[in-house]
């Protein structure tokens, strides 16, 4: 099992989200990965960074992780440009950029935005079309598209990737399995649906399957009771509570239902100590488990 830090730019300097991430890759985790949203959810009094900014800036400041959001929003973005941005931060953090895409978790914000249709239907037939355009224009080929929502004639943009591009789409309807099928390489499920991975494993392909779920670790000699206190406060009866311990057999049971890889989004913002120990006394004993 992977384990990829989930850390939204909001509520954090620059200089916090990079403590953050470099504490990431000591303590062993594969990645670190933002959000995309135009207002921060149920938050919009806060302070929140650009999505594909903040992963550049992340990139300059690590040497291994794995970057990317879940998931950029497909409507935010024009494919050409999409595509011209990926393929910059892949060459700038030497092949470590995750491509998470979606048709949108917030649709009020498309609204608000005016940045795109609300109807479910448009906006998977628009990432369809999305992802179709960014892998002909990563061929580094001349291209023509005529599709329901670009147009393209005598389209090329170099340079190509340094290699293949993970791309990672979440979703159980049966369009996005499609789009999972044929895109993607890790499929991102809903916690709330780990029970329909077996009955929907064979319509993805060959894509991994992971998820993002909240967790708050109670540390040696930590308060349980403040520390869940707290994190039910914040997010309610979502997040696993555990110490280390529990954590290793919560994460192992995830392993043998074929959770590939686990986007861990910590109640108390991941400071760098809880960083540290989750790695040491979660991240370690499963790691050498396998």
């Amino acid at each position: 099992m992977e384990f990829n830090l989930f850390l939204p730019q909001m509520r954090l300097s620059f200089a916090q989200l990079v403590d953050r991430a470099r504490a990431a890759e000591t303590a062993g985790f594969v990645g670190c990965t933002g959000m995309d949203h135009l207002a921060p959810p149920m938050a919009d009094d806060q302070p929140m960074y650009e999505a594909m900014v903040t992963t550049t800036w992340v990139a300059a400041h690590t040497e291994r992780l794995r970057l990317g959001s879940l998931v950029l929003c497909d409507a935010f973005r024009h494919p050409a440009v999409l595509a011209r941005q990926v393929v910059s931060i892949d060459h700038a953090s030497g092949g470590r950029f995750d491509l998470g895409i979606g048709w949108g978790s917030v649709p009020t914000e498309f609204v608000t935005f005016g940045t795109g249709s609300t109807v479910p239907r448009e906006r998977v037939a628009r990432l369809r079309e999305t992802l179709t355009v960014m892998r002909s224009l990563w061929s580094g080929e001349t291209i023509d598209f005529d599709g329901e929502f670009f147009e393209l004639r005598g389209a090329r943009q170099m340079p190509v990737p340094l290699g293949r591009i993970p791309i990672v789409i979440g979703g159980t309807g049966p369009k996005t399995l499609a789009l999972v099928r044929d895109f993607a390489d890790w499929w991102n499920v809903h916690v709330g649906e780990i029970g329909k991975v077996p009955e929907l494993r064979s319509q993805v392909g060959s894509a991994g399957v992971s998820i993002q779920q909240m967790v708050a670790l109670v540390p040696h000699r930590g308060d349980r009771e403040a520390i869940e206190r707290v994190a039910r406060r914040r997010f309610g009866t979502s997040p696993v509570v555990g110490n280390a311990a529990e954590l290793v057999d919560h994460y192992g049971r995830l392993d043998d239902q074929g959770i590939g890889r686990v986007y861990t989004w910590f109640c108390d913002f991941a400071p760098p100590e809880t960083l540290l120990e989750f790695g040491e006394t979660v991240i370690a004993p499963l790691t050498r488990s396998t």
